[in-house]
């Protein structure tokens, strides 16, 4: 997730930006040319010509900030509660017996058949970060885990098939020289 609320900017750093714009078209009214426009507010002269063009075209309202960017969720708080509820069911109340683990593959699933929305995965993903849900780890090593296997594997095994690292022959990068 890039953003808790959808957009780049808080609701405070919003209001920081419309005052700025405001500013500048107090500035455009007063006859202020652009490039000390940019000076004073300490931005981009072309950002103050964006601006006012769309303040000939619009007016003062066509730079106030139209709140959050990005499309809203799908799924409103409403929904998110429910889904939250049946994530807290665990999966075998919904259909997985095998293993008690919410995948995002499965969350896309079960809001498709509850909600009879498409998600994709990663959008389902995004969505349970949104909603406060994160990757979690186990908090203990599974029971089945054989430690000697796993150092005699890592001794052994792994050492006739990792490779060393060295190349067998002095060789050149370019396909046009020899080595």
């Amino acid at each position: 997730m890039r953003y808790p609320d959808g957009g780049g900017l808080t609701a405070e750093q919003r209001k920081r930006r419309d005052e700025v714009r405001m500013r500048a078209v107090d500035l455009f009214e007063e006859g202020v040319e652009v490039p000390c426009i940019a000076r004073e507010l300490r931005v981009s002269e072309k950002s103050v010509y964006q601006w006012r063009r769309a303040w000939k075209t619009g007016g003062r309202g066509t730079l106030r900030s139209k709140g959050p960017s990005g499309y809203d969720c799908r799924l409103g708080p409403h929904l998110q509660a429910k889904l939250a509820m049946w994530l807290e069911e665990g999966p075998a109340a919904h259909g997985w017996s095998e293993d008690q683990v919410w995948t995002a593959s499965r969350v896309r699933t079960l809001i498709g058949r509850k909600f009879h929305l498409s998600y994709s995965v990663s959008g389902a993903t995004r969505l349970l970060h949104r909603m406060g849900y994160s990757v979690q780890m186990p908090a203990r090593p599974a029971a089945e885990r054989d430690e000697d296997a796993i150092t005699a594997w890592r001794e052994v095994t792994w050492q006739e098939v990792n490779p060393s690292g060295r190349r067998p022959a002095r060789s050149s990068a370019s396909r046009t020289k020899r080595a």
